[in-house]
């Protein structure tokens, strides 16, 4: 099958879209399909101010249309809410043709937390962006609610995976000489992550944070005491969840969380807010720990065993979650009536 998938968030950013694009596009083309990812880079683009390393694509459309017909898909995919997904939308409605999209970041809440636009108008647009697709995959059940709660009306799961021989535990010294517990952060530093909530905390130990992003400068001078790493992957990512005691997932607008999959699949218990994301992964398994007062919860998840944490993360399997994307393709041959455009 030729799939063509729409994003605006690949291949360099270090985000959980990226991430989980870069395995879906390895899982499907090891089965055989062809796969064309049309992305920032076929495109004039900028970079988004306050993420530099993100690209916005200017003016999509032309050449989205072009590229599309040159590579004839048997199904259209789109990632993200962005001007390559509007384009690619875009042309699908001209033509009365079928595609799917996917809800996998709380796009909505992350522009109007940095640009004050409401809420309500920003719920309005992914309303009518999504409900013009054939059906809209979203994580987790509780994500799924909450897409039926915002008015979208076509939803079916497409799970996640952790790639188990690359994070499981080893043996390392990466945090010799730092005092204990470590507790570790790693994903993008910025405002929406609600990392001063966790930075904040009075605490015993030492806290880590392993990642960059738009508010590192301004936490680094706040909390000069926690011990920034910059950017690992890889083999030094793998030696910080193993090396760390918890951790610390603050986010309160993350749908998921893939960060929470790898600390566990190198036995490192999770503490967050219970919430969509860390409420569907952990639950009640004993891997971790979920509470409105996050000091709670890191001392709570301190207690929990390793071993549990490697046998739950290993419940989640990236061939589960390929043949979920592909059994929710449609294909793109015409129909009848567009669906309902809120």
């Amino acid at each position: 099958m030729k799939i063509l998938i729409a994003t605006d968030t690949y291949p360099q950013q270090l985000n959980g879209v990226s991430r989980v694009l870069a395995k879906t596009y390895k899982e499907l083309t090891a089965r055989g399909h062809e796969v064309k990812v049309l992305s920032a880079d076929d495109f004039k683009n900028f970079p988004w101010p306050g993420y530099k390393e993100v690209k916005i694509a200017i003016f999509p459309g032309p050449k989205a249309a072009r590229i599309i017909e040159q590579f004839s898909p048997d199904a259209i995919h789109i990632m993200t809410e962005g001007p390559i997904g509007w384009a690619v939308r875009g042309y699908c409605r001209r033509r009365n043709i079928r595609f799917t999209t996917s809800w996998l970041s709380r796009l909505s809440e992350y522009v109007s937390i940095r640009y004050k636009i409401p809420l309500k108008w920003l719920h309005g647009l992914l309303r009518r962006f999504h409900n013009s697709a054939a059906l809209t995959m979203v994580t987790t059940e509780g994500m799924a609610t909450e897409a039926r709660i915002q008015g979208i009306a076509r939803v079916q799961r497409w799970r996640r995976g952790v790639e188990l021989d690359k994070f499981r535990p080893i043996e390392t010294s990466v945090f010799d000489g730092l005092d204990r517990p470590i507790m570790l952060n790693v994903g993008r530093v910025a405002i929406e992550k609600s990392l001063d909530k966790f930075l904040s905390l009075e605490l015993p130990g030492t806290k880590v944070i392993v990642g960059d992003g738009p508010q590192i400068g301004e936490l680094k001078r706040r909390f000069p005491e926690v011990v920034y790493l910059g950017v690992r992957e890889g083999e030094a990512l793998t030696e910080c969840y193993s090396g760390a005691d918890v951790f610390v997932f603050p986010s309160i607008t993350d749908t998921f969380g893939l960060v929470n999959l790898e600390s566990l699949a190198c036995g490192l218990p999770v503490a967050a807010y219970p919430v969509t994301g860390p409420r569907d992964i952990i639950g009640d398994a004993p891997v971790g720990a979920l509470h409105n007062n996050l000091k709670v919860a890191i001392e709570r998840a301190l207690l929990q065993n390793r071993e549990d944490c490697i046998a739950h993360a290993r419940t989640y399997s990236w061939d589960v979650a390929t043949e979920d994307f592909i059994s929710n393709l449609v294909p793109v041959g015409a129909i009848e009536a567009l669906p309902v455009d809120t």
